[in-house]
C-alpha cells in the first residue's frame, strides 16, 4: 500500500471494496456448503435517478488541495519516523509544490472576479456622470 502512494482516501475505498468483495465471497460459500449449490446471484437493482436536492455538495478544489498537502506532511512524517524519510522526501515536496501551485493559481482567479464585481458598480477614470 505505501508503495503504491495511494491518498488516504484511495486507501480506505479500496481496503473497502476489498471488505466487500470477501464478505460476499464468504456469504456465497456459506450458501454452498448449506444447499450444496453455488445460487448465482441476481443483479442489484438500480437506485433510483438521483434528484437535485439529494446531490452532494460541490466540493471547494481549493480544500481538496488543502486536504492533500496535510495528506502528503503526514505521509512523509510517517515515512521519516520509518527511517525511509530521505526515499520519499523529494517525491512528496514535488507534489506538494505542485499542489501549492494550484491553490495559487485558484487564488488568482478568485480575486480577480472579486476585483470585478466589487469594481462593477464605479465608474473608471475621470469620466463624470453628472449631467448639467
Amino acid at each position: 500500500m505505501d508503495e503504491s502512494r495511494l491518498t488516504s482516501f484511495q486507501r480506505r475505498h479500496l481496503m473497502d471494496c476489498v471488505k466487500r468483495d470477501l464478505e460476499r465471497e464468504k456469504q456465497r460459500l456459506q450458501s454452498i456448503l448449506a444447499t450444496g449449490k453455488d445460487v448465482v446471484e441476481h443483479k442489484a437493482k438500480q437506485p433510483p435517478p438521483r434528484t437535485e436536492e439529494e446531490e452532494a455538495p460541490e466540493v471547494d478544489r481549493f480544500e481538496e488541495l488543502v486536504n492533500e498537502v496535510e495528506e502528503r506532511k503526514e505521509f512523509l512524517a510517517e515515512m521519516e519516523a520509518l527511517g525511509q524519510g530521505k526515499r520519499y522526501r523529494g517525491i512528496v515536496l514535488t507534489e506538494i509544490s505542485q499542489k501549492l501551485r494550484e491553490m495559487e493559481m485558484i487564488d488568482k482567479k478568485r480575486s480577480k472576479e472579486m476585483r470585478e464585481i466589487t469594481t462593477k458598480g464605479f465608474p473608471i477614470g475621470n469620466k463624470s456622470d453628472a449631467r448639467d
